[in-house]
């Protein structure tokens, strides 16, 4: 008698449920990438390219001297061009120079002194610095963080919506997970202010986050079908009654 009962609750389609769970976590970033560079006007090109080689290398020695190393120090433009004077109406533009720029990308590890450093580069010559990102190196126990808050999101759903649909929980079928790229954390352009304050431009780090998205399966039962995930499997479908 167990047996044909058992038989005909488990025969046909299940119901299953698809629900979506998303997790956030937050941590501290360890690195500043900075783009910084140096622009020169002379009245010929090679005027302008001998200064601003000049002023590049005095703002990477400072970046040496502030302890950064060679493999955090790449360099990321380099560009020449003609400065034309269009103030005559009517007349061909004059020129009247040329403009060299040559700018750095930097990681800096040591955000707590970026102030300070940011200062000494400008004194060495950088006049361009042209944004700040902050992220962190191994972003791996926040990612698993953010990630088993997802789970447990998607589970609290799914259980809610079965309750409400008048049913329970079964196992669960599948779960897939959906990395959402937060990317790195960026700061707006910075205006070098001539009157930048000495001893350190204030600078925040702020907080990295990182969002995860699941989705997960679950079979629905009847309210009063039996806790037994393994009669599931059973193909004779004699499972021991509870």
């Amino acid at each position: 008698k167990h047996h044909g009962k058992h038989h005909n609750k488990h025969h046909g389609p299940m119901a299953r449920l698809t629900v979506g769970g998303q997790g956030q976590a937050t941590t501290q970033p360890d690195l500043a990438t900075i783009n910084l560079g140096v622009s020169t006007r002379a009245a010929t090109a090679a005027e302008a390219m001998a200064q601003n080689a000049e002023a590049q290398a005095k703002v990477i020695e400072t970046l040496k001297a502030e302890g950064i190393e060679a493999r955090d120090i790449q360099t990321s433009g380099l560009n020449l061009a003609p400065v034309l004077d269009y103030t005559d109406d009517g007349q061909p533009p004059k020129l009247t120079g040329y403009a060299a720029q040559n700018s750095v990308t930097v990681r800096m590890r040591d955000i707590a002194g970026l102030g300070l450093v940011l200062d000494k580069l400008i004194a060495s010559g950088a006049n361009d610095i042209s944004g700040i990102t902050f992220s962190r190196e191994d972003m791996t126990a926040t990612e698993d963080e953010a990630r088993g808050k997802a789970v447990a999101d998607a589970r609290r759903r799914a259980e809610t919506m079965a309750a409400a649909a008048g049913m329970k929980l079964g196992p669960l079928m599948a779960l897939s997970d959906q990395p959402v790229d937060s990317g790195p954390m960026p700061m707006p352009r910075m205006a070098m202010a001539a009157e930048a304050k000495m001893g350190g431009a204030p600078v925040e780090a702020g907080e990295l986050s990182v969002v995860t998205q699941v989705t997960a399966v679950y079979v629905l039962r009847p309210m009063d079908a039996p806790d037994a995930p393994e009669s599931d499997d059973m193909p004779e479908g004699d499972a021991p009654a509870n």
